[in-house]
C-alpha cells in the first residue's frame, strides 16, 4: 500500500485518538483500548513500510504520548523480560483469548474422540501410542509398577530432554500456524487424540486414578501450554487469513511478532512441566493430597496467568487512564 492510501485510509482515526489525549473528545474505555490498539498496530505498519517518514514519526509520537499517560502512575521497570511477562504480555495477550478458546475446544474434541475411538478398536491404541510403548506399560502393570516408565531415565537427562521436546512440539504447533492455521489445528488434533487413547487405555485396565494422579503432575502444565502454544499458532495463521488494512505481508510480520511473544511467555512454563516430570513424576509413592495439590497449582497458576490475570490487569489500566483523565 503506498504510504498516501495508508494515511488516507486511517488518517480520520488517528485524529480522533488525538483529540481523545488532548481531551478534545470523549470515548468508551472500550474505544480508547480498541484505538491504543489500532495505532500501536498502525505504528508497526509505517515502521516496517515507511521508516523514515513523517507518517512513522507522527504514529509514534502520539503512541509515545498515549504511552505517557496510561501508564504515567507507575514507573516503568528497568527489568525488560520482568515488565514483559507482568505488564507488557498480559495486556497484549488478552486480545487473543478467542484463539485461545479455540484452540483448547479443538484439543478437548480430540481427546475425546481419542478415547471414543480406542473403546471401540482393540487396535487403536496401538496405532497411536506405538507397540513398543504398549507392550512396556502392560509389562510393567504386569509387575505391579504401571508408571514405572518415568523412573527408567536419569533425573537431569530426563528433564532436559523432555523440555526440549515439548518445546518442540510447542514450536511446531506455532509454526504450522503459517498453513492458514490448519496446521496448528493438526496438532491439537493429533495431541488431543494421543491424550484420549493414553487416558482410555489405563481406564480400560482399571488404572485411571493412578495413571492420572501421575501424570498430572506434569501433564497440567505440558498439555496447558501446548493448547497455549496452539493460540500463537492461530494468532499467526489468522494474520494471513485476515489481513484487514494490510498488506497480506505486513499483516503475517504483525501476527508473527504476537505470537512469537505467546511463545516466550511458555518457556518457563515448560521448564517447570520438565522439571516436574523429570524430578517429581517418578515419585510415584508420594501421597495422593500432595499429587492434588501440585496438580491444582499449575492448574490454577496457567488459568490466573493466560486469563484471569490480563483481564484483570485490562481493567485496572483502564481505570487508572479514566482517573487521569
Amino acid at each position: 500500500m503506498r504510504e498516501a492510501s495508508f494515511v488516507k485510509r486511517n488518517k480520520k482515526k488517528w485524529l480522533l485518538f488525538e483529540n481523545v489525549l488532548d481531551k478534545k473528545e470523549q470515548v468508551s474505555p472500550d474505544k480508547l483500548s480498541d484505538l491504543y490498539i489500532e495505532i500501536t498496530d498502525d505504528l508497526s505498519y509505517a515502521k516496517t513500510f515507511y521508516p523514515q517518514s513523517n507518517t512513522a514519526q507522527y504514529l509514534n509520537s502520539i503512541a509515545s504520548k498515549a504511552h505517557q499517560k496510561i501508564y504515567k502512575t507507575k514507573k516503568e521497570s528497568k527489568n525488560k523480560l520482568l515488565t514483559f511477562f507482568k505488564t507488557e504480555f498480559p495486556l497484549e495477550f488478552v486480545k487473543y483469548h478467542k484463539q485461545l478458546g479455540i484452540a483448547f475446544v479443538t484439543f478437548l474434541f480430540f481427546v475425546i474422540i481419542g478415547a471414543y475411538s480406542a473403546a471401540n478398536d482393540g487396535d487403536f491404541v496401538r496405532l497411536i501410542l506405538g507397540d513398543d510403548y504398549v507392550n512396556t506399560t502392560l509389562d510393567n502393570i504386569s509387575k505391579g509398577d504401571p508408571m514405572a516408565v518415568y523412573k527408567k531415565m536419569d533425573e537431569s537427562n530426563m528433564f532436559i530432554i523432555i523440555t526440549l521436546n515439548n518445546i518442540k512440539v510447542a514450536m511446531t504447533a506455532f509454526v504450522f500456524g503459517m498453513l492458514f492455521s490448519v496446521g496448528t489445528l493438526f496438532i491439537m488434533m493429533r495431541n488431543g487424540i494421543m491424550l484420549g487413547s493414553f487416558l482410555y487405555f489405563f481406564y480400560e485396565k482399571g488404572l485411571l486414578w493412578e495413571s492420572s494422579r501421575t501424570i498430572w503432575i506434569h501433564g497440567t502444565i505440558e498439555i496447558s501450554v501446548i493448547i497455549i502454544a496452539g493460540c500463537a499458532g492461530l494468532v499467526l495463521g489468522n494474520g494471513l487469513l485476515f489481513p484487514k488494512t494490510y498488506s497480506r505481508l505486513a499483516s503475517f510480520k504483525i501476527s508473527f511478532k504476537a505470537g512469537l511473544k505467546i511463545m516466550v511467555s511458555t518457556i518457563p512454563f515448560f521448564i517447570i512441566a520438565g522439571f516436574l516430570e523429570g524430578f517429581v513424576t517418578r515419585h510415584t509413592e508420594m501421597p495422593d493430597w500432595l499429587a492434588l495439590f501440585i496438580i491444582l497449582t499449575s492448574f490454577i497458576s496457567i488459568l490466573y496467568y493466560y486469563v484471569i490475570y490480563p483481564i484483570k490487569l485490562t481493567k485496572q489500566k483502564k481505570q487508572e487512564y479514566e482517573k487521569s483523565n
